[in-house]
């Protein structure tokens, strides 16, 4: 080979081993000038003393300009579960894909009403429906709790299991949950199921029931039907409303949604459990304060 033709070759291997050679020496400056020296001497101490609290001070001054996400406020996958909001909106359930429905040649001629449109062959749920009335049940699910009613969550897929446990525990002593299967006969054969003695002494049944997919659960319908127990349910486009008493136009197969709306009546049931424990002190007060006065008004007679 020529020596004209080598030149470029040895060109480019210099430049290439200088640039790599300047690389190395910033990095090694970087790494020196950065390098935090040994506290050793007591002026050392107060220096990094002096410097942390001079940071400390910088950054409680920014600190309202900036952003408030920490640790225990951001957004987090599980946020749906763990911590529900208290009040729907329009925004979350459409966050939540809650207007989702199935194909428009699957929809329930009785589901008419609540239905929006279609796009791309997908029916497209009314929001402004679903609202009013997840508000609806959101207040009766308060209202039996504050009477000291049980409600009974009612999950049988294996996504929504721990919704529906998370729901009942919210509830305390009033709330239970279903997360396997609904054995036929829970509550028409009951005696047979549990025993004369558990029936006569237990409270067997539930005073409202949440079912977050009704049409899997329809056996359980009928036995709350039966026994006039209310029941609440997330119905989608390809479900007969009717077939609940309390319906919830929304994606009954988003997670999501479930969790939205699970979380919106179990936190209502809680604060009804919470006013109905306030009641009962209350009616305990009074009920000590005119044993009180019986007491006093006897001695006074005597």
């Amino acid at each position: 080979m020529s020596q004209p033709a080598l030149r470029p070759w040895l060109a480019a291997a210099r430049c290439s081993s200088r640039k790599c050679s300047l690389g190395a020496n910033i990095i090694a400056r970087h790494q020196s000038t950065h390098r935090e020296a040994l506290l050793e001497t007591p002026e050392d101490w107060a220096n990094f003393r002096k410097t942390r609290e001079e940071r400390k001070l910088q950054f409680s001054f920014f600190e309202p300009y900036g952003s408030t996400t920490t640790s225990t406020n951001t957004f987090k996958y599980r946020d749906g579960l763990v911590k529900p909001p208290r009040d729907a909106t329009v925004s979350a359930l459409l966050a939540a894909g809650a207007h989702f429905g199935h194909a428009a040649s699957r929809m329930n001629p009785n589901f008419v009403p609540y239905a929006y449109g279609t796009r791309a062959g997908i029916t497209i749920i009314d929001l402004d429906h679903t609202l009013p009335m997840l508000r609806q049940a959101a207040s009766l699910v308060r209202a039996i709790a504050r009477a000291g009613g049980l409600v009974v969550f009612i999950g049988t897929r294996p996504d929504l299991r721990p919704i529906v446990t998370k729901a009942a525990e919210r509830l305390g002593r009033q709330g239970f949950y279903v997360g396997e299967r609904w054995l036929p006969g829970t509550l028409s054969n009951r005696r047979q199921f549990f025993g004369d003695h558990v029936v006569d002494k237990e409270r067997m049944l539930p005073d409202l029931a949440i079912i977050l997919n009704p049409l899997q659960n329809t056996i359980a319908i009928n036995e709350f039907a039966a026994e006039n127990i209310p029941t609440i349910g997330i119905i989608d486009t390809n479900v007969d409303p009717r077939l609940v008493m309390y319906p919830i136009p929304a994606n009954d197969e988003n997670t999501r949604t479930a969790e939205l709306i699970g979380g919106v009546l179990s936190i209502a049931g809680r604060e009804g459990v919470a006013l109905f424990e306030r009641d009962n002190v209350a009616t305990l007060k009074q009920q000590g304060k005119k044993q009180r006065q019986r007491i006093s008004s006897s001695m006074s007679n005597e």
